[in-house]
């Protein structure tokens, strides 16, 4: 491994600790370099904070003069919550600036390097680029498709069962597994339900491991059908309520959610006369949502998968078999007809999570 490759390491790392607090920014991180030595390291905390680059220059301090910086993303050229990066890098006398990814809004996209390279900056780019853009699909989706990124999680046996013939379905995971998806909801915007899973298990939906918070509750109601008494109303202290129905719901209903502090978002009808699900990731994306964790049952899944606003999959697959053709698979409806319709799945990543496995993956 080269000096370029270790140092961007630091840095997204660095930019990893932000991961889900930061919408609708980016993650970044920035380490600066001098005579061999990380004399400056930052991290963007949250919108509205400054950038990665000005707290590691404000940790380098004169030590910035002739030395080389890295950072994970495209430094900044214009004028937003913050003032430009890439003057910031100038301004402090760096040498070299080495990039992991240039940025895809369309305000920056090229022009930050040029800047730099304009100021006589020498700048090196594409290390770890990859990695880069993993750690920022919600960002890249929400810029370039105007919604945020969707992970469906789900769980199963081997034999892609989520519950008996009985509807009996807690727990098929172990309770690594289960702390697993706490994690998963800290890093995510919004962990996303269907009416029936609150009707059948009446979820919180919060994070409850350490250090965590509780991610926005949606839960796509169609009929609004959810209980006065449902859990989910006050399972958040930090994190509100919203509810995904359709625009011709009574208007009654409405005002009573409203009234108890939800926020209820109108989406257009399909012919089914369900929420279409594609609309309402668009709304989200209107409200500045970059990332979406959806645990969503059969129904709600095949409806998300069938709507192409799936980015990515996990998936827990627990030791066990349930068998039997009434006991209920992973995803409900029809199904494709040919094999060439199936959904591929890219970068497939299979791990251990106490006793279950984990398949992580790119939904393409």
């Amino acid at each position: 491994m080269d000096l370029d490759q270790r140092y961007m390491d630091q840095a997204l790392r660095l930019a990893a600790r932000a991961v889900g607090r930061t919408r609708p920014n980016p993650v970044v991180g920035c380490v600066i370099v001098a005579n061999g030595k990380v004399v400056g390291r930052g991290f963007h905390p949250q919108a509205g904070e400054p950038h990665a680059e000005v707290f590691a220059l404000r940790d380098a301090g004169q030590k910035a003069q002739g030395a080389t910086a890295y950072v994970t993303l495209e430094p900044c050229s214009h004028t937003g919550r913050t003032p430009p990066c890439a003057k910031g890098l100038i301004k402090a006398g760096v040498s070299r600036v080495v990039v992991a990814m240039s940025d895809p809004n369309p305000k920056v996209s090229g022009t930050g390097l040029q800047m730099l390279q304009e100021a006589g900056i020498e700048v090196t780019t594409g290390v770890r680029e990859e990695e880069a853009k993993s750690l920022n699909l919600p960002f890249i989706t929400w810029i370039t498709k105007g919604r945020p990124m969707l992970t469906l999680k789900m769980a199963a046996s081997l034999d892609g069962k989520t519950a008996t013939r009985t509807g009996e379905s807690q727990w098929i995971t172990g309770p690594d597994a289960r702390k697993y998806v706490q994690g998963m909801r800290n890093r995510h915007d919004v962990v996303l339900v269907g009416i029936g899973t609150v009707l059948a298990d009446n979820p919180r939906l919060n994070c409850r491991i350490a250090g965590g918070r509780d991610p926005i509750r949606l839960v796509v109601d169609s009929n609004l059908q959810i209980p006065h008494s449902a859990t989910i109303y006050e399972s958040s202290k930090s994190a509100p309520l919203w509810i995904a129905t359709l625009k011709n719901n009574s208007v009654a209903k409405i005002n009573r959610l409203t009234q108890r502090g939800v926020k209820v978002i109108q989406c257009d009808e399909t012919p089914a006369g369900k929420v279409d699900l594609a609309h309402m990731m668009q709304q989200l994306g209107e409200l500045e949502i970059t990332s979406v964790l959806s645990e969503a049952g059969g129904i709600l899944s095949d409806g998300l998968l069938n709507s192409g606003v799936v980015d990515r999959l996990a998936l827990f697959l627990a030791p066990k078999l349930i068998g039997g053709q009434e006991a209920p698979g992973l995803f409900k409806g029809l199904g494709i007809a040919k094999l060439a319709q199936a959904q591929e799945i890219s970068n497939l990543k299979v791990t251990t999570v106490g006793g279950d496995l984990l398949l992580r993956g790119d939904v393409i």
